[in-house]
């Protein structure tokens, strides 16, 4: 399988703290790869390594075969990054943030309208899509945001919480939608809180804290490592 991830020894230092102590994994294409573990343990930072907001203290990161230190612009115009705290502007519409946001990604007028009709299908808000977004549910702007994140057709996308403070039938749109562009070849980089969506969503898992993977596998094979029934209770078995 090609190997679309590939991180090696990765540390991250901010002053005297150790946020990243040398973790190790690769991801392969087609893969939903999930980093769980509570706050603090370094998740965040990883994604935002992979998605080249932040630099490494030390380690290597490959993404599709590109050097992140030397190669991160190259590394841009093939993913997405979905951050937790992401948000869209309150005062466009919905159909104006997808064309502006296009505009970034798009090499001329035919791809940038090609990439504002796949958002609109994926956000699937109707004619809401033409209100401004400040008058949208957090249901409604998170879809809007995955949105933004899929429409390119990333070949990598790193999703962190993508369906925070959602209701039940919106995450599980939204989980059907990750799930539907997997489908298509996009590989994800998943992070989440909710272990019955990492169970629902992820091929493999990685349990990390303190900065530090403390193991991984499917979660078939780390629920039966543990004797676990859920994966909090084999969170919970690994840091014990």
């Amino acid at each position: 399988m090609e190997t679309v991830l590939k991180v090696e020894g990765l540390k991250k230092n901010y002053g005297n703290l150790q946020a990243l102590k040398g973790i190790s994994f690769e991801i392969t294409k087609g893969e939903i790869f999930a980093l769980i573990g509570p706050n603090g343990a370094g998740k965040s930072t990883a994604l935002r390594i992979m998605a080249t907001l932040l630099s490494p203290t030390e380690g290597e990161v490959q993404i599709l075969g590109l050097h992140l230190r030397k190669e991160a612009e190259k590394i841009r115009e093939r993913i997405s990054y979905l951050p937790e705290e992401a948000g869209a502007y309150r005062n466009q519409r919905g159909i104006e943030y997808l064309r502006f946001m296009a505009t970034f990604y798009a090499s001329d007028d035919a791809l940038a309208q090609e990439f504002i009709k796949r958002g609109a299908e994926i956000a699937d808000l109707g004619e809401r899509l033409y209100d401004r977004v400040g008058t949208y549910s957090k249901g409604m702007v998170r879809k809007l945001l995955l949105a933004r994140a899929l429409m390119t057709r990333p070949q990598l996308a790193i999703l962190d919480e993508p369906t925070s403070g959602l209701d039940v039938i919106n995450s599980l749109e939204i989980r059907q939608i990750i799930r539907e562009y997997v489908k298509e070849g996009t590989t994800v980089l998943l992070s989440s809180h909710n272990m019955l969506e990492i169970e629902f969503l992820s091929d493999r898992v990685a349990l990390i804290d303190n900065g530090l993977i403390l193991d991984s596998g499917t979660p078939g094979e780390l629920k039966e490592k543990y004797g676990a029934s859920n994966l909090e209770e084999v969170f919970r078995r690994a840091v014990g």
